[in-house]
């Protein structure tokens, strides 16, 4: 039997001046499985929702929305640290999302692949998902094989 020699992918990190921008550059020899999920985590980690809560504005990262939940209309921004109102619809929160790791996993809900602590078969072919801070999402049958689909680092 012959393994193939695991080479390590080297870091380095170069500090620089505030008036100068910050890059990530990635140097392979193949754009790998591997090379295409680290770019995936940086561009998740990116970006902010605009929303609302106590009648004061905030910029939410998206890197701390566990998910977004549609209420009587309404669009609903659910982090560890509250709940916050966007004026976005589902649908365009999808779209701007979805190369940030946020699936939609039923009718009314997006969920944020990122903050999925474990996820587990539920009744009638759906699926519970269990977040960081162990709130539990179901994930109807209908969106379950597109989950399935990005668990795997597919495109939905």
């Amino acid at each position: 039997m012959i393994f193939k020699q695991n080479i390590k992918m080297q870091t380095k990190i170069t500090k620089v001046d505030k008036s100068r921008p910050e890059i990530i550059e990635i140097q392979c020899h193949t754009i790998t499985e591997e090379v295409q999920e680290i770019v995936a985590f940086v561009k998740s980690r990116q970006g902010q929702l605009s929303c609302v809560a106590d009648e004061k504005m905030y910029e939410v990262a998206i890197s701390d929305i566990l998910y977004i939940e549609i209420v009587d209309n309404k669009s609903f921004v659910y982090t560890q640290n509250g709940v916050y109102e966007t004026k976005q619809r589902l649908y365009e929160l999808e779209e701007m999302l979805k190369e940030k790791r946020f699936i939609r996993i039923s009718k009314s809900m997006l969920l944020n692949l990122m903050k999925v602590s474990s996820i587990k078969p539920a009744l009638n072919s759906r699926f519970m998902a269990e977040l960081i801070s162990g709130e539990q999402v179901v994930i109807t049958r209908k969106y379950a094989a597109d989950l399935k689909k990005a668990l795997k680092g597919e495109k939905v």
